[in-house]
């Protein structure tokens, strides 16, 4: 690149930094409240996180936007290309991660009225919640610095939030089976459960797209997962 293009292109991935970092900011808050509304059954904070998805769905669109403007004005080629291509993957992620957030407030509605059959099933809840934003936290950070370090040390331990969701799965089919007045409501805190898991599911996917931004290449093998057969019933979706 000539020192104008370069310049150009600085300021452009300057911005693109900024949207993802907003975005990022945004996710995080949208899975605090969330979790935080299903534990408090707190229906208007429910209300106020589906509310606030449309700005994250239109953080992940003006990311886009300047995306392609950026390729098609600057013809960014290997690393330049790849730190595109990484601001569009994480943006995506961070898309979905509002999206479970949005579908936990959901059934934050659905259940109004009703309490947990268990105090331990909510510490269960907020434990995984607190791991899933510890897991996004550093690989945001990681991303910020293009740590690749400690993007990996996200990616490796993306079993322990599996472990922890499988636990409060069997927690839930027991309360099913002892009593089946539970089974709706511990339905939709599978569902809600599963969403968690899935958040975690996304900040590994920003891991990989840290590691292909800095190496130019995927993660070889297999990410580290836990036995997940028990989600088959559920889908990703809410």
């Amino acid at each position: 690149m000539s020192d104008h293009i370069a310049k150009a292109f600085d300021v452009d991935l300057h911005e693109l930094n900024r949207m993802v970092a907003e975005m990022g900011g945004l996710a995080e808050k949208e899975i605090s409240e969330s979790v935080l509304a299903l534990v408090r059954r707190d229906a208007d904070l429910a209300r106020k996180v589906i509310a606030a998805d449309p700005t994250i769905d239109a953080l992940q669109l003006e990311i886009e936007e300047k995306s392609t403007l950026t390729i098609a004005r600057r013809q960014p080629m290997a690393v330049d290309l790849r730190e595109i291509v990484g601001a569009l993957r994480v943006a995506n992620d961070l898309e979905r991660i509002g999206d479970l957030a949005k579908n936990i407030a959901k059934r934050v509605l659905a259940t109004a009225g009703e309490e947990f059959p268990s105090q331990k099933l909510i510490r269960g809840l907020e434990r995984m919640t607190s791991l899933v934003l510890s897991r996004l936290k550093q690989v945001l950070d990681a991303y910020a610095a293009r740590d690749l370090e400690g993007a990996l040390v996200v990616w490796k331990t993306d079993d322990e939030i599996d472990a922890m969701c499988i636990s409060l799965f069997r927690e839930l089919f027991t309360y099913m089976i002892e009593d089946p007045r539970n089974i709706t409501f511990c339905i939709h805190l599978m569902f809600s459960a599963k969403n968690i898991e899935r958040m975690g599911d996304h900040a590994t996917n920003i891991a990989e797209t840290v590691h292909y931004m800095i190496e130019g290449h995927p993660i070889t093998g297999s990410r580290p997962k836990g036995d997940t057969t028990a989600f088959e019933m559920v889908p990703a979706r809410g």
